[in-house]
């Protein structure tokens, strides 16, 4: 998921705080209850994505401070030490939206992710490191245990199913867009990049462009799907970072 550059909407409908606040007080006692006195406490609920809505809210609607960090530290090149609170927010801001989608991609069993899937996505993700161990010392670094991470994984890759199927596997793109793509953007942008070079021929690019204009339309609707989805969204920020 593209960390998108947004305002997260704090919205709470009157009838349902209640609820919503009781379930955060007791998960907040869940997170911050000592295994052994003198213990120190180990995380803090940030936010919450419809709590009082999600009938079996889990992983999927509440937001921990160890969240955030996860998320950073499978940044390739992101500082972990002592990490600043535009970086801590922008995370949130990205787990809200892959909250948000995710609730909506756990209402569809048949996308559930494969073993072979979830594997893909590790493999995927490793090649981004420069080592398989330096992925492994910054997971360790911030407490990110390989249960943990394959679960996110999990999650990472059953959203990717849902934005094809709700989003891309819809998407036509016509002759006469391909054709209007290639006169008005990638011609002149081939020329001021490529200054004496012979323009590959429309033929030679159609199928680029084909690529180009759907990842562009599949981008649109998913910002689209996220703006809708926060305007009636249940989230509450409860601790700042």
């Amino acid at each position: 998921m593209p960390d998108r550059n947004t305002t997260v909407r704090r919205r709470q409908k009157p009838a349902k705080r209640f609820a919503a606040n009781a379930i955060v007080t007791a998960a907040c006692f869940l997170l911050f209850a000592p295994a052994a006195a003198g213990q120190q406490l180990v995380d803090k609920i940030v936010a919450t994505v419809n709590v009082s809505t999600e009938p079996d809210c889990k992983d999927n609607c509440l937001i921990t401070y160890s969240d955030l960090v996860w998320q950073l530290a499978l940044q390739p090149g992101t500082p972990l030490a002592n990490p600043s609170s535009d970086a801590l927010n922008r995370a949130l801001r990205l787990i809200i939206d892959q909250r948000l989608i995710l609730q909506e991609a756990e209402r569809l069993p048949t996308i559930s992710p494969s073993a072979d899937e979830i594997r893909n996505a590790r493999d995927t993700l490793v090649k981004q490191f420069p080592s398989r161990a330096e992925l492994q010392d910054r997971m360790t670094r911030v407490g990110l245990t390989s249960e943990k991470f394959d679960q996110i994984l999990e999650q990472r890759v059953r959203i990717e199913k849902y934005l094809d199927f709700r989003f891309r596997s819809f998407i036509v793109i016509t002759p006469k867009e391909i054709e209007a793509y290639y006169h008005d953007d990638f011609t002149p942008q081939f020329k001021n990049r490529n200054p004496g070079r012979i323009v590959p021929s429309l033929q030679d690019v159609r199928g680029e462009i084909e690529r180009t204009l759907t990842e562009n339309r599949v981008e649109s609707n998913i910002d689209q799907f996220l703006d809708t989805a926060r305007d009636r969204a249940d989230i509450v920020m409860v601790s700042p970072v």
